[in-house]
């Protein structure tokens, strides 16, 4: 036995003398004193761990070593195929389709949607009849689509810097007109800076990821549209839900959020209330004033898409901040469409310079995307501008918006959700017998025409989209009614649309409904016959069905 040992002796004083230079040629290498920290305390911590991360690296040497392939050099184990087989299996081959087909009822949409001949306007014409029809269809709220004096300054800039901008706006894609936009928005709204996106849908969705990281608060309101949803869960904050349009709703939720924080002792994070100035799903308006004291009240910042607002309500378009006399100084991030409210491309965010500087960077739609083209910012500074000198023009759309409300709140078989200033109106079907609950006949542009309800018996769970007491409707049903409804105003020379969604996607499907988006381009004579037709169309397709 001492033999032995005698004999390992050697070996020993070899393998010490070897750990040792490692050691000490591995004390030599920069950060090595922070991997032992870490590996000593990972050991003492947890054992099985490091087992487990050196069969890991173990593992990670081994494939770095082995061979990229193992196909075989000599090739006698391929299958050689003749000239002639070769080309049979090619001509076998069908390739997977690049999408799902359609679907019958997708088929069917399609087919139905009309086609235009030249530019689209309040009046196109329409491809199928040859001759023009009314548009309730298309967001051309101030009537900016189709301007000439637009058109030819779009042809000019088109001339001077061609279509595309060819790059983001961070590298290479800023052009002066770029920049003129931004000031014309800033100065237009009233506050210190505006930011520029090139495609409107993806303004919202870089928004809120670019301030709202995992760990922060998001209180949002349940009816808000894809994008903003999109955009929530791109941030993977943590949310919670108040009831649609309900700010006794929202102040209770802000109220839970803080006790909730306080019992597990949490520490402060960022906090936002998100939510729309006029919904897209409804066309219900939101309670500024209000809104902005319970975000004072409880220390929250707010992010307020303005998307359908912007340039449709106000005495010169500005949105909720000019009707409510607000200033948007208030407002932390004030989110609008170009495309909807200018008729040009892209969308905004204004606010503080320090907002908009923040996503210059951190705005993955404004970092990753080509910015738009030169022609569409010059449009929408030129809209901006008719917008500044011409506030007759919004007092034509309320008219006008003013009118087709007469019409269609008179209608026994339809429910109308949208405020009365909204500018565009959806259509519910309504059971018979069931309260009108959507029409509101209070005054047009004060802060008590903003709906609230509230249940306080009967709170909705706020970890959850889903209110408590959700209206229970057929899809499939209600939307094949209206469906036969916006062909048969179709036959009759209007253009409406039912309100599309993307349905298995959003995170609570939206009632099926007829969105009627009215403009300052008509007169009210043309549209009071235009909603009348559509009037006659429900009363007859709703009819028939019953």
């Amino acid at each position: 036995m001492e033999g032995n040992s005698t004999s390992l002796e050697p070996i020993l004083a070899f393998l010490a003398k070897y750990l040792t230079t490692i050691e000490t040629n591995f004390n030599k290498v920069p950060g090595s004193a922070v991997i032992l920290r870490y590996v000593r305390s990972s050991h003492q911590n947890d054992p099985g761990r490091t087992l487990l991360e050196l069969i890991l690296f173990a593992f990670a040497i081994r494939t770095l070593l082995q061979s990229r392939t193992r196909a075989d050099r000599n090739g006698k184990n391929f299958i050689q195929f003749s000239d002639k087989e070769v080309d049979e299996l090619v001509d076998e081959w069908t390739p997977e389709p690049l999408g799902q087909p359609l679907t019958p009822t997708e088929q069917a949409d399609l087919g139905a949607v009309p086609i235009v001949a030249g530019p689209n306007g309040p009046k196109p014409k329409l491809i199928a009849t040859g001759k023009t029809a009314i548009n309730l269809a298309s967001y051309n709220f101030a009537g900016l689509s189709g301007n000439e004096h637009i058109k030819q300054k779009a042809v000019e800039t088109l001339r001077k810097y061609g279509l595309g901008s060819c790059g983001p706006p961070g590298f290479y894609g800023t052009l002066d007109v770029h920049m003129e936009l931004e000031r014309d928005i800033a100065d237009f709204l009233g506050t210190e800076a505006a930011i520029l996106y090139s495609q409107g849908f993806s303004t919202i969705p870089s928004v809120i990821p670019a301030f709202c990281k995992r760990g922060d608060i998001i209180v949002a309101d349940r009816g808000v549209n894809f994008a903003i949803q999109k955009g929530i869960q791109i941030s993977r904050s943590t949310v919670r839900w108040f009831d649609h349009n309900d700010l006794k709703s929202l102040d209770d939720v802000l109220e839970s959020v803080e006790r909730e924080r306080k019992k597990r002792r949490g520490p402060l994070t960022r906090r936002f209330i998100i939510t729309e100035g006029i919904f897209e799903k409804d066309g219900a308006m939101v309670d500024l004033p209000k809104l902005i004291e319970l975000k004072y009240k409880h220390k929250y910042r707010l992010i307020l898409d303005e998307s359908i607002s912007f340039g449709s309500v106000g005495r010169t378009g500005r949105g909720l901040t000019e009707v409510y006399n607000v200033s948007a100084e208030k407002v932390d991030m004030l989110i609008g469409s170009v495309a909807n409210g200018l008729c040009s491309s892209g969308g905004f965010c204004a606010g503080s310079q320090i907002v908009v500087d923040h996503q210059r960077i951190n705005g993955p739609s404004f970092v990753f995307s080509a910015s738009m083209p030169a022609l569409l910012a010059v449009s929408a500074s030129e809209g901006i501008n008719i917008l500044r000198t011409t506030p007759s023009i919004f007092e034509a759309l309320q008219e006008n918006v003013r009118a087709a409300r007469a019409v269609l709140d008179k209608v026994d078989c339809i429910s109308i959700p949208s405020h009365p200033a909204s500018p565009i109106i959806h259509i519910y079907l309504r059971a018979p017998g069931a309260p009108q609950t959507g029409s509101i006949n209070s005054n047009f542009l004060t802060p008590n025409s903003a709906r609230h309800h509230h249940h306080p018996l009967h709170p909705s769970n706020p970890t959850s989209i889903s209110p408590r007491d959700a209206p229970k409707f057929d899809v499939e049903g209600e939307e094949r009614i209206l469906q036969e409804a916006v062909e048969d105003c179709l036959a009759q020379g209007v253009m409406v649309t039912r309100a599309k969604r993307v349905r298995g996607q959003e995170m609570v499907e939206a009632r099926p409904s007829i969105r009627l988006a009215i403009t300052a381009a008509l007169t009210r004579k043309e549209t009071e016959k235009a909603v009348g037709i559509v009037k006659a169309s429900l009363v007859k397709v709703v009819g028939r069905r019953r």
